[in-house]
């Protein structure tokens, strides 16, 4: 396994326990960051008793399944209310970067492909990937995009944007390089708090010269 693929699985890992200890009740490690021309941050608005209206829902709903394609090679669908295809990526999105009360989910399409680069171990084939738009239905503020990722390694939330960017485009999705005792911070267009290095999910950076999403799958964003 190339040296690019070694790096990523090893973040995807540490993003599993941090969820599991954020989910125990530890302090969320998971980092990121956003560009600085967004609003100013989401936690700022939550926290300061300023009244925020709740996201304009899309009209019409949004679909619920996508055909294959040279950049969805499986397709895509939304889960069933429900079930875990539904409701796990929410538990790990709020592991890692923590809201309470419910959530308001208003996309997520559920989708399958290679890794980025593709690789030829078995353990990083065949990964799963939900793409997540929600917000917190009793903190309204707390709204975003999210990318979820299960691996055999592993499960974590390698990339967020913020809510009103539209399909996979730079620089609106950040990812970022984990880095032990780092202090959470809120950034412009991001729920919650975050630390690590943050670099741009789309192009790569931070030592990853790679795409967050191969072309197989990028695609599976078209239209969100």
């Amino acid at each position: 396994m190339g040296h690019a693929s070694w790096a990523k699985a090893l973040v995807i890992v540490v993003l599993a326990a941090a969820a599991a200890a954020c989910q125990g009740g530890g302090t969320s490690t998971f980092p990121n960051s956003a560009a600085p021309t967004y609003a100013p941050p989401v936690s700022e608005a939550a926290g300061s008793g300023v009244s925020v209206t709740p996201p304009a829902m899309p009209d019409p709903p949004p679909p619920t399944s996508g055909p294959a394609s040279e950049t969805c090679v499986q397709g895509w669908v939304t889960p069933e209310e429900g079930t875990p295809d539904f409701s796990d990526p929410i538990g790990l999105i709020r592991g890692v970067a923590p809201f309470e009360g419910d959530v308001v989910v208003v996309d997520m399409r559920l989708f399958g492909g290679p890794e980025s680069p593709p690789s030829e171990q078995n353990y990083l084939e065949g990964i799963r990937r939900w793409y997540v738009k929600l917000y917190a239905a009793d903190e309204p503020a707390y709204q975003g995009r999210f990318l979820v990722e299960e691996r055999r390694l592993g499960r974590g939330v390698p990339a967020v944007a913020p809510y009103d960017t539209t399909g996979f485009a730079s620089p609106d999705w950040i990812g970022f390089q984990y880095e032990a005792g780092g202090d959470p911070a809120a950034y412009e267009g991001l729920p919650g708090l975050w630390d690590g290095t943050p670099y741009d999910f789309v192009e790569g950076g931070a030592g990853l010269t790679i795409p967050g999403l191969p072309a197989e799958v990028a695609g599976c964003l078209g239209g969100t």
